[in-house]
């Protein structure tokens, strides 16, 4: 192997790991959030923890990988879906652990056996959908990055602290440093290299804990139904179907921002691979007793700011997470970065998704008075439920899961307003309304 090859894997190897750690605090928090609610005991925390960073490596895997069912061959990332977490403590209280997964099980089937039909839907996202659902993804993330800038949990006393605001704040100001005046590799690193040196801004500060890396075990072995065995429950199945119904969504999103950003036009067969690989992941996390997987939409923001588009670091994130899961002593090395230094790097990062919203939205026709409808009412209400959820509180519960979600409520505004205004946009980037083609060019 020559010296520019090696140079290349190295580079690859340190851009996978920026990957990681934009994703792994998020990566992590389901498993947190839903062990702590049902009471898991250490040995069991411990245990959720290390396999869900390791099927979701698998998980990463199995998207980047065509095969002819499965894999959409982006650079993705996948990690726990967040929305799963409220229906998964209601299931796990009330029916039991092994319902839960029984139900994720249920669910990842369902998506592997729709993922087909789903990516039909290609055709209704032309640039004013997806221009107005990339932009949300981004815009509606902010709040994520501001909450964990201030220290990552409001009811805390030290939320907000002026030390947690200065850490955030350096750490943004070194990523910024170096994608401003830092050339080719090291530019493409920023993010990594702001959140290593913000950690050790803040480990000066006293805010760093060796701690977890001192507690945390060396080897770890995933076991299928280590927690409890799968039971069926139809109610619990139903409302599974519905979460990942959402993540779905969402992937469509993430989809066409990294279509977007690589130049790729991305074929119904292409998004059906993609749905299959993550209903194999869902499938996947039920029988090791993790959580559901949905694409990552914070990886996006560190695609567009690295500039690389290649999958081979997305293959070393993959790899570094799988090794992470299986040596916890190397995964609790992650754990210490404060979340004030997350925060910081977050605010960069989906500050940028949402600007390559409005930049695939610049190439939108607003002199018609519908597609200005369609982008402002789909965008004020992806943001709106975000900033206030309680809106919707006197739906049922399973209504609310899905109304609450702001990609879902975007998409589902945008698709069907453009619909209505404008009708779809078929293969050939041609407008269709009532059978007749109105206009051409539109696809991506």
């Amino acid at each position: 192997m020559d010296n520019a090859v090696k140079q290349n894997k190295v580079q690859s190897l340190f851009l996978g790991l920026q990957h990681v750690l934009a994703m792994y605090s998020g990566g992590v928090l389901v498993p947190l959030l839903i062990g702590t609610a049902l009471k898991f005991s250490a040995a069991q925390m411990a245990y959720l923890i290390s396999v869900d960073i390791l099927m979701t490596g698998v998980a990463t895997l199995l998207q980047l990988k065509r095969t002819p069912l499965t894999g959409i061959a982006m650079p993705v990332v996948l990690g726990s879906a967040i929305q799963s977490v409220s229906p998964l403590i209601n299931i796990g209280s009330t029916l039991g652990i092994g319902a839960m997964y029984g139900a994720t099980i249920s669910a990842g089937i369902f998506v592997f056996l729709i993922g087909g039909l789903f990516a039909k839907l290609r055709a209704y996202f032309p640039p004013v959908v997806t221009g107005s659902l990339i932009t949300v993804i981004g815009f509606t993330l902010i709040p994520v990055a501001l909450l964990n800038w201030g220290g990552g949990d409001v009811s805390a006393k030290s939320y907000g602290d002026l030390s947690n605001l200065l850490v955030g704040l350096v750490t943004i100001i070194i990523i910024l440093g170096f994608m401003l005046f830092a050339k080719g590799f090291v530019k493409a690193i920023a993010i990594l290299l702001g959140i290593i040196l913000g950690t050790v801004f803040a480990a000066f500060l006293g805010k760093v804990s060796l701690d977890p890396v001192a507690s945390a075990a060396w080897v770890h072995v995933p076991t299928p139904f280590f927690l409890g065995v799968p039971t069926f429950h139809t109610s619990a199945i139903i409302t599974m179907i519905v979460i990942v119904l959402t993540s779905m969504i969402e992937s469509t999103g993430v989809y066409f921002a990294l279509a977007d950003l690589t130049g790729r036009k991305l074929s119904a067969h292409d998004m059906a691979n993609g749905y299959r690989a993550e209903g194999l992941g869902v499938i996947l996390s039920g029988i090791f007793n993790t959580f559901p997987y949905s694409t990552f939409s914070q990886n996006v923001g560190v695609v567009r700011l690295s500039g690389v588009k290649t999958k081979q670091p997305i293959y070393f994130a993959a790899i570094i997470l799988i090794i992470i899961g299986l040596l916890p002593k190397f995964g609790a090395l992650a754990t210490i970065i404060p979340s004030a230094v997350l925060g910081g790097a977050m605010f960069v990062m989906f500050g940028t998704i949402g600007v390559q919203g409005v930049n695939i939205l610049r190439h939108v026709n607003f002199d018609s008075e519908k597609n200005l409808v369609i982008a402002a009412l789909s965008i004020g209400g992806g943001i709106g439920v975000t900033v206030y959820p309680q809106f919707f509180q006197h739906l049922p519960q399973t209504i609310q899961l899905i109304v609450t979600n702001s990609v879902v409520v975007t998409s589902i505004l945008a698709v069907v307003l453009n619909m209505i205004l404008n009708g779809k946009i078929n293969d050939d980037g041609e407008q269709v309304m009532d059978g007749k083609i109105v206009e051409k060019g539109l696809a991506q």
